[in-house]
């Protein structure tokens, strides 16, 4: 087959970009129109480095020398846009000359649906990455306002089944003076205090299994027995008091605002359950939470009062006090007991 021969309707037909090469010096004998357009024509003489600038000749040679086939890519300029072009190129003899037929496809399109597809995946990867960390946020959020089993349940149902919880400890605390001080200190200094010491509540009552079901304003409200039971829940309710107002005394001794409290305990059941739609909120409701609200009207400053039935399971381990027979709002008159902070047998765990 002559080089004339080359069918060059067929060659512009089939859209591809076709030279013939001497395999030795590179230059060119042939190329048809769509070589001509892509690179344009090669001047008489011209070699294939002279037109294919980018292209590597001695990746070239080593190719056809060894594979009997070399396919690179190369990129130009044309009419402002970029253009991806595969070169395939393959040895053959014509007579006893050796040629080189190299073949160009436009890869153009496909170039740039590849990189609209990575573009894509790293969006989706970005998108997916941020979906997790907002996940991680509001898991973090609900688990801040409810136990880890109440959460478990609500992200595998949807719903929050109303649970009894019996027998659990209640600790109810607020601030003496909280109103005054809002009122006569700075709102930011305030809520920041405030957020401080919540904060250390939270880890004293960790320390000791309890869990915090809420707080409203100066009002800390911590359950020990809930959700799982736990049948120290009285002593561990007593330890996390006991700590709360060690915690208040060491951090008044250091700060300006004086931050004392009043606590009450309470032993007894509760449901637990969330309420609201919109906004989710887990509460526990019954006569223990009851209770240890109106104890709390019986303590004095930095004090704890603890329920008659409470005291009988503390006195072996706890130095407790009678402060009598007391009429509480809602429930029979009975024997209040104050709490002192010094237990015949400490737990282990400190402030």
């Amino acid at each position: 087959m002559s080089i004339e021969a080359i069918n060059e309707q067929l060659l512009r037909a089939i859209g591809v970009g076709v030279a013939l090469l001497d395999v030795k010096s590179f230059s060119f004998h042939f190329h048809n129109d769509t070589f001509e357009e892509w690179f344009g024509a090669p001047e008489e003489g011209a070699k294939l480095n002279d037109v294919l600038t980018e292209l590597d000749i001695d990746a070239l040679r080593t190719g056809l020398r060894e594979n009997r086939r070399y396919t690179a890519e190369t990129r130009f300029k044309k009419k402002r846009r970029t253009m991806v072009v595969a070169v395939d190129f393959t040895p053959t003899l014509e007579g006893e000359q050796e040629i080189a037929v190299l073949v160009c496809q436009n890869i153009t399109r496909i170039r740039e649906l590849e990189s609209m597809i990575d573009s894509y995946s790293m969006m989706v990867e970005r998108n997916n990455r941020e979906i997790k960390r907002e996940k991680e946020q509001v898991e973090k959020l609900l688990l801040n306002i409810m136990p880890r089993a109440v959460y478990e349940e609500f992200k595998t149902f949807g719903v929050v089944t109303p649970q009894l919880y019996d027998p659990v400890s209640v600790l109810m605390l607020d601030f003496v003076g909280f109103t005054d001080m809002v009122a006569s200190a700075d709102p930011s200094v305030t809520v920041t205090e405030l957020n401080d010491i919540y904060s250390a509540f939270d880890r004293i009552g960790e320390q000791f299994g309890c869990e915090r079901i809420k707080t409203i304003g100066d009002a800390y409200i911590t359950v020990a027995g809930l959700p799982d039971p736990t049948p120290d829940h009285a002593k561990a309710a007593a330890n996390a008091a006991i700590r709360f107002i060690r915690y208040l005394e060491r951090r008044n001794s250091s700060h300006p605002n004086q931050w004392r409290c009043r606590i009450g305990l309470a032993t007894g059941a509760v449901v637990g359950s969330v309420v609201g739609i919109q906004k989710y909120v887990y509460d526990i409701f019954g006569p223990a939470v009851n209770l240890a609200s109106r104890l709390q009207e019986f303590s004095e400053p930095m004090q704890i009062s603890v329920q008659d039935d409470m005291a009988v399971v503390l006195r072996e381990q706890f130095e407790l006090d009678s402060l009598g027979k007391r009429q509480i709002r809602g429930f029979d008159e009975q024997e209040v007991w104050r709490l002192h902070d010094s237990s015949r047998i400490m737990s282990q765990a400190g402030s």
